[in-house]
């Protein structure tokens, strides 16, 4: 019998592309189902999907019971890649073509595919990292050569690469504010290429408490601008999700909005026991947009809830005029209406997101394990939970 580690391995990218194609390809999730609970993969038909421990699934010398087909390729998914390639060989020696997820849910949790979006005259290519396992969105903007990525996750291998294969060099990062539900690459990839980092200045600090956070950044603050290239970048500060919620605007033709505005719903304004005040300014932030953005201006969130909302080519975005007819959040007329509103959709959010925070203004440190741990599952930084 092979040996474990020369198990035959499909990874985070493979398996993405595979799914993302219609690929018939079954997911045998071997992990606790209260693991399961708090995040897997969901790309593919819910029928191709199996969670069965694999404590269990190592007692099976037939596939009776378990459901799985033996004619369709399978997936082994564990926490971190190890188990799975065990569970894939003894899948294959019952007669399945099995291969095991490298690196487990950690690696899908970080894996980041970048898609190709229509740029406005001033750009070269705005390209959108899809961070699949969360629902999140970062972006790498190129003029002229010079390079701005806003909003990246803690693993930035993907923006780097595409920036080298484009000839471009990264001369700044930015974050639309600060994330609750992920680990901000932004500061991280700031210092290592000795660049600068833009933040609105009510940002860093910790929204739970007030404390100053131990970031360096450079304050942008609204109609501040980023130059790239032939490019101008601006800022308008559109708060409510946070106090420094910043919108990345690109001509009259493209607004990265961060959480502020997403294609089905808008930021939540709870996630720092400040929900008044906050929904008040989210309000003024949607009023705002509204009176000044062209119905063409494409939206570009941070965040996503589902494939419901891709396009055909499967980026997440759409036009503001489109998204003000069927985003049931902008049809507000009234203050009050509006304010009613979001107070009935209060929900809890994970304990984790507290803690998250501290970490992205420099209050917090932590490992890869525990960040990996912090950063399980899909975001919930959207009203209705639509992203």
């Amino acid at each position: 019998m092979l040996h474990p580690l020369q198990a035959p391995e499909v990874s985070s990218e493979e398996l993405a592309r595979a799914l993302e194609a219609g690929d018939p390809v079954q997911l045998v999730d071997v992990r606790a189902p209260a693991r399961v609970q708090t995040g897997h993969i969901d790309l593919g038909p819910d029928e191709q999907f199996h969670n069965i421990v694999g404590s269990k699934l190592i007692q099976h010398h037939t596939l009776d019971g378990t459901g799985i087909d033996p004619s369709v390729p399978i997936a082994v998914v564990c926490g971190h890649g190890n188990d799975s390639k065990v569970l894939a060989l003894h899948l294959t020696g019952i007669g399945c073509d099995a291969r095991s997820l490298a690196g487990g849910m950690s690696a899908w949790m970080k894996l980041s595919l970048p898609r190709e979006l229509q740029t406005p005259p001033s750009l070269d290519r705005l390209v959108q990292f899809d961070r699949i396992g969360k629902g999140a969105l970062g972006y790498l903007l190129i003029s002229d050569g010079a390079a701005l990525v806003v909003d990246p996750s803690r693993d930035t291998a993907a923006y780097l690469q595409v920036a080298a294969d484009a000839g471009a060099e990264i001369v700044a990062v930015a974050d639309t504010h600060v994330h609750a539900d992920y680990i901000s690459g932004a500061p991280a990839l700031a210092r290592e290429l000795g660049i600068q980092y833009y933040l609105h200045q009510a940002d860093s600090v910790y929204a739970y408490d007030g404390t100053p956070g131990r970031i360096e950044f450079r304050p942008l603050e609204d109609g501040g601008t980023i130059s790239l290239g032939r490019c101008t970048v601006s800022a308008m500060h559109t708060p409510g999700h946070t106090e420094g919620s910043i919108t990345y605007l690109v001509e009259d033709a493209v607004a990265l909005t961060g959480d502020f505005v997403f294609i089905n719903s808008i930021g939540r304004p709870d996630l720092a026991g400040k929900t008044e005040e906050w929904t008040e300014q989210l309000w003024e932030s949607v009023q705002r947009a509204k009176s000044e953005w062209s119905p063409e201006m494409m939206i570009h969130p941070a965040h996503y809830a589902s494939d419901a909302e891709r396009r055909a080519d499967r980026s997440i975005g759409e036009s503001f005029g489109s998204i003000c007819a069927t985003n049931e959040t902008l049809c507000f007329s009234e203050r009050e209406d509006f304010v009613r509103w979001v107070s009935s959709q209060s929900a809890s959010f994970p304990e984790a997101y507290k803690k998250i925070k501290a970490i992205n203004v420099g209050l917090l440190e932590v490992d890869e394990a525990g960040a990996d741990e912090l950063e399980i599952g899909k975001n919930e930084c959207a009203l209705g939970g639509a992203g």
